[in-house]
């Protein structure tokens, strides 16, 4: 695992998926999470995240960067093996990460936070390409607090 991650850089590179068209939100955060710190894991990780997008496959619900950074916390902190409780500490920084997000925009839910604008649209591009680095910033700063990088 790569320790000398760089913040900037991740909020960079997952807003830059995004923008190009290579990946969507909650892809692209647990994308850019998985190879910034070079994470031994399959691109199966990535794959899981696909269907969240446009607030879980399209249906408007929770916003799929939030979901994707929560997924991106759990490849570091949730758990493998039943009954483990680390799953207790990995709910915490969902909700932390969650509750962060609400208290900036009040809303998660990607229909609330997207009423009125097209999808695809320049406007809806600009801010969901925002929520992705904002969000992908944010799990990368919990992970190098909680793992003491």
């Amino acid at each position: 695992m790569n320790q000398n991650v760089n913040i900037e850089r991740i909020k960079t590179t997952a807003e830059n998926y995004y923008r190009s068209g290579d990946f969507f939100c909650s892809e692209a955060i647990v994308k850019t999470i998985k190879d910034e710190f070079n994470l031994p894991m399959p691109d199966g990780v990535i794959a899981m995240a696909s269907g969240f997008p446009v607030g879980m496959g399209g249906s408007g619900c929770t916003c799929g960067a939030v979901v994707g950074g929560i997924m991106a916390l759990g490849l570091f902190f949730g758990r493998t093996e039943a009954k483990d409780k680390k799953v207790d500490k990995t709910m915490e920084l969902a909700k932390e990460l969650h509750d962060t997000f609400k208290g900036r925009h009040k809303h998660v839910c990607c229909r609330i936070l997207t009423k009125d604008m097209e999808l695809g649209s320049p406007v809806h591009m600009k801010q969901c390409i925002a929520f992705t680095g904002e969000v992908a910033e944010e799990t990368a700063k919990i992970i190098v607090r909680e793992l003491a990088l």
